[in-house]
């Protein structure tokens, strides 16, 4: 499509008029100069000439086959208004000073004496402070806004400011952040529009921002509390110490121990720089986890083809709707930022676009196919040499091994863009990769999980095609809860992911109107949805699809507000418009300001809605300091084994504990769940529990647990303290210790000749194998040879090496055959003989 060319003026230069000898001296005195300057076109006949507010209703544009549906577009330019070319002094029809007509009798014109002028005053420095606002006022109001929130979370509570923890109810943080903070968060905001409004790329200004928001968002937490927040937390660096204490994992005491590689990295940085204490770094997770996020995801942005507003309004919405809390310290917040750098590389140095092509005639399957192969491609194609592309694949498979290692769901994420991204015809790589990468998970799960999976096949396969069940474990059972304000929270959750949805829609078809295909971006938001197919991950697939789905959907939902391309570069401060808008009824500066205006307040919308959904567990997801101190008592008193109670409604292995648990002797500590009733005075059920169980077995209760079973399971508002009354009532039991958030009980006496067991042993019979499993190795590294192999051959171009690309093919197939039969037979063998 050609775009049309804008009418310029064209400049006539005109024979300079002779200056009389009084005004060269006046000249030299710093009076007002008169100087001649070229007309515009049409002004010298007296026609005026086409202004610049009219150059649309001068264009005529040309349309081809493919843009039957009038989405060609024009370069629009936000600052273009209409202004008559400067008129050349002598031509406004001021006198002018007589000629000479070369007769020597004429005579001379007397020289004028003036006083000299005074010099018109320049701009003051308040006028020109004004004039620069735009480039100093969006810092200020973002560093003011940034100030102002750290002040009103960290002083101490009072009128406007300050945070008191007991002031939070079923709503959440939210409940008791003041005023000042959702000022300060709207200050940012707003700060963030005024620069992208400016429509110039600041790409440092803007990152900056965005980090503001980022850490006003997801830092929170952080700057209220004194302890990490979120239970499992505490879990991780347990293994953390664990395998940093033994050198080693264990699946048999946790399943995630057959994922390692997050927390032995973590043990091996801790270890070498002599950090005992992970308590600092659990608390700023979160926010250093969204940073890190942002940076391969701003990469993603680049690849696309859209105006600076779109890119960096598409970043701002990835923050914002970030609500899920899978950033804390775990192997799914590590991974995330593996799969996003993945993704980057794939587009930034594997990119591929086909050239448009014109409809063709045919069957209407065949019609629409070269209608979408007739769309400008949503994505930029950069071109790199051979050296650097296979540097960048031995990073691709260097990042996939890490996030095999460390995460089950992740490597089949990573696994799906790329396959999705070749067969959408976006990636360059060749099929060999998909089943190189594909054969590294298979032979994780089948060779070093097997303590996880062997006898427990049910566990790993067992959710393999039930969609709808999956879905409705994911949905309906979790929107769950008995208190009022409790249940907007969830609501809330539901809302803004039918809000970027929507939006998402909203921008696909914006951008399919003026002929844009944004295949990349539709993938990554479609692909995470098949995890459904998979399992429910413990009721949390949900989740995760809508953490891997939020890279595409929130580039799709930027469109919906600005959908158009850039005029010229990727950079390019311009845009394109629609030739159909030309004449339409609104100006389309008009509606960019309008779309800008609607951006805005959909992000203030979210933002406050983000308060609510990340933030609404806090009343039992938050840990207090004695919280931690009464499982630390426990520790210090568990040699050599012990046993920990955590009370919950109903007895199951979905039901985790909501205390700081597993923080340390995570092989010492068996945890155990005992069964409490809404009665806060029916105890019996603690005390039988805690009679049939050995010496050093403890019965913790915490003002985190009693806020769970009151917001979640309907127990009353006092419970917990009631039910602490009740067990000192007790004299069957004795309080070891306590303060004003947990206590721990044991019994007052045990039998006489009770003994304390010895701890969990972590070895077993070692890992069983089958017949085949010494073939199926072999098969394995002569497959990934092979696949490698044809995949550098191939990075030299499709037409190149052949006949060697041929001869590694004969080698591979036969290999990766074997390799899939022998783990086959590894699932059958091992899997249906061994006993749990």
């Amino acid at each position: 499509m050609e775009a049309a060319e804008t009418a310029e003026a064209e400049e006539t230069p005109s024979t300079p008029h002779p200056v009389p000898p009084g005004e060269a001296q006046a000249l030299a005195d710093g009076e007002d100069s008169r100087m001649t300057s070229s007309e515009a076109p049409g002004e010298q006949d007296g026609t005026p000439g086409p202004r610049d507010g009219d150059a649309d209703a001068e264009r005529a544009p040309e349309r081809d086959g493919a843009e039957s549906a009038g989405t060609e577009q024009i370069p629009d330019h936000d600052g273009a208004e209409s202004a008559d070319a400067e008129r050349a002094p002598g031509h406004d029809g001021a006198e002018r000073a007589p000629e000479r007509d070369g007769e020597d009798d004429a005579p001379p014109v007397p020289a004028r004496v003036d006083r000299p002028a005074v010099p018109a005053p320049g701009p003051t420095r308040l006028s020109a402070l004004v004039d620069s606002a735009t480039g100093w006022l969006p810092l200020l109001l973002s560093v003011e806004g940034l100030i102002m929130y750290v002040l009103a979370l960290r002083v101490s509570p009072g009128p406007l400011r300050g945070v008191d923890v007991a002031d939070i109810d079923g709503l959440g943080l939210i409940s008791a952040l003041p005023s000042t903070a959702f000022v300060a968060i709207l200050l940012m905001i707003v700060a963030f529009f005024v620069t992208i409004a400016q429509n110039t790329d600041r790409k440092f200004l803007l990152l900056f921002q965005i980090s503001a928001i980022t850490f006003a968002l997801h830092g929170a937490s952080a700057l209220i509390h004194d302890e990490p927040r979120f239970h499992t937390a505490y879990v991780h660096a347990g293994f953390v110490e664990f395998i940093a204490r033994t050198g080693e994992s264990s699946p048999l005491l946790d399943a995630r121990f057959a994922w390692p590689g997050f927390f032995a990295m973590i043990a091996f940085i801790t270890r070498a720089a002599g950090i005992t204490d992970l308590s600092t770094i659990m608390q700023w997770t979160p926010l250093l986890s969204n940073l890190l996020y942002l940076l391969p995801f701003v990469l993603i942005l680049r690849q696309v083809v859209a105006t600076t507003r779109a890119r960096w309004f598409a970043a701002l919405l990835f923050v914002i709707v970030q609500w899920i809390g899978q950033d804390y310290f775990s192997a799914q917040g590590f991974t995330y930022a593996i799969y996003l750098a993945f993704v980057a590389i794939l587009l930034r140095w594997f990119g591929r676009v086909e050239p448009r092509e014109a409809p063709k005639v045919g069957g209407p399957v065949r019609r629409l196919l070269s209608r979408l192969r007739g769309l400008t491609p949503g994505e930029l194609v950069h071109v790199t040499g051979v050296y650097d592309r296979s540097i960048m694949l031995i990073m691709l498979i260097v990042l996939f091994v890490a996030a095999t290692t460390a995460h089950q769901i992740t490597p089949f994420m990573m696994l799906g863009a790329l396959t999705g991204l070749i067969l959408l015809r976006r990636c360059s790589l060749s099929w060999a990769m998909p089943f190189f990468l594909g054969l590294i998970v298979l032979a994780w799960i089948s060779y070093q999980t097997t303590a996880f999976w062997s006898g427990h096949i049910d566990q790993l396969f067992g959710g393999l095609g039930r969609f709808f069940e999956n879905l409705r474990s994911n949905t309906g059972d979790r929107i769950e809860g008995t208190d009022a304000k409790h249940a907007l929270v969830l609501m809330a959750r539901l809302g803004i992911c039918a809000v970027i949805l929507l939006l998402a829609a909203t921008g696909l078809l914006r951008r399919l109107r003026r002929g844009v295909g944004d295949r990349a971006a539709l993938l990554l938001l479609c692909v995470p949805v098949l995890a459904l197919g998979l399992q429910s991950y413990g009721g949390e697939i949900g989740l995760r699809i809508y953490m891997f789905a939020l890279p595409g959907a929130c580039i799709l939902a930027a469109y919906a507000f600005f959908p158009n391309l850039p005029a010229g570069p990727a950079d390019s401060p311009d845009e394109t418009v629609p030739i159909r808008r030309i004449n339409a009824r609104f100006d389309p500066r008009l509606t960019r300001r309008i779309s800008l205006l609607l951006a805005a307040v959909c992000a203030m919308v979210l933002s406050i809605a983000f308060l609510v959904a990340r933030y609404g567990n806090e009343q039992f997801e938050r840990v207090s300091t004695g919280e931690v101190a009464a499982m630390h008592y426990v520790y210090a008193n568990d040699e050599p084994s012990g046993r920990l109670l955590y009370l919950v409604p109903l007895i199951g292995p979905e039901v985790t504990p909501s205390i700081p648990w597993g923080e340390q002797d995570f092989d010492k500590i068996e945890y155990q769940q005992v069964l409490v009733d809404r009665n806060p005075a029916v105890i019996s059920s603690v005390i039988d529990k805690l009679s049939v169980s050995p010496p050093n077995t403890y019965l913790v209760v915490t003002r985190g647990q009693g806020a769970y079973l009151q917001l979640n399971h309907g127990f009353p508002a006092d419970w917990d303290r009631r039910f602490r009354a009740a067990l000192d009532s007790s004299r069957l039991l004795k309080r070891v210790y306590s303060n004003a958030d947990a206590a721990v009980y044991t019994l007052r006496s045990q039998p006489a000749n009770a003994a304390i067991p010895s701890p969990r042993g972590l070895g077993g019979p070692g890992d069983p194998t089958s017949p085949w499993t010494p073939v199926g190795l072999g098969a394995l590294v002569v497959a990934w040879i092979a696949l490698f192999a044809y995949q550098l051959v191939h990075l030299r171009g499709p037409g190149r090496g052949r006949r060697a690309r041929r001869l590694v093919m004969g080698v591979a197939v036969p290999a990766f055959v074997v390799s899939v039969a022998v783990v086959a037979e590894r699932f059958i063998v091992i899997g249906f003989s061994q006993t749990p």
